[in-house]
């Protein structure tokens, strides 16, 4: 059997409770791995955002990845249960590993087309953006003008938000072909 690793990931305790299990994460992994032949040798969790770098188990799955080189696949349910910020994308990129997300069905390795990969490493951080101004907009409908100074200022974050994306766009398509 191929040797896998897997992945769970909650924001906080509360989405824990929500549904957003790390137990119905590992048992969904552990599936997928049966079904597809593959053994998994580690599981790593971490309960915490991954808007930011610095997950203490995220860190520690990376390490191990590069010191366990008979060990390239990595299981986790979806691309937001692994990342949600540049560069963390970059950093599992480096690795030349195969990613399976579970749940949106698909593998990303060094072989899938680059705009799969592009897809999956800009995917968060466009998530992150557009999950900032429904926020906006809901919160709006819910308190109405009371809350008109605060919407603007988080609306006027989601602008500098997009602008920054923007400008990786950019980056992205001035740099060589791979």
């Amino acid at each position: 059997m191929t040797k896998a690793i897997a992945y769970a990931r909650v924001s906080s305790k509360e989405q824990e409770r929500e549904g957003f299990s790390i137990p119905a994460q590992l048992k969904l992994l552990h599936e997928y791995a049966l079904r597809n032949h593959l053994q998994v040798v580690k599981e790593f969790v971490d309960i915490e955002t991954a808007k930011t770098t610095g997950r203490q188990s995220f860190d520690e799955m990376v390490r191990f990845l590069k010191h366990n080189r008979d060990c390239r696949i990595l299981l986790v349910e979806k691309t937001d249960r692994l990342y949600r910020n540049l560069k963390d994308a970059v950093t599992l990129e480096d690795l030349d590993i195969e990613i399976h997300l579970v749940k949106e069905g698909q593998v990303i390795s060094k072989d899938a087309k680059s705009q799969t990969k592009l897809f999956f490493h800009l995917f968060p951080q466009i998530f992150n953006v557009m999950a900032r101004e429904n926020q906006v907009h809901a919160m709006n409908q819910v308190c109405g003008k009371r809350r008109s100074r605060v919407s603007s200022r988080a609306a006027h974050r989601s602008d500098t938000e997009t602008t920054k994306l923007s400008a990786r766009l950019k980056y992205t398509r001035k740099m060589p072909p791979s």
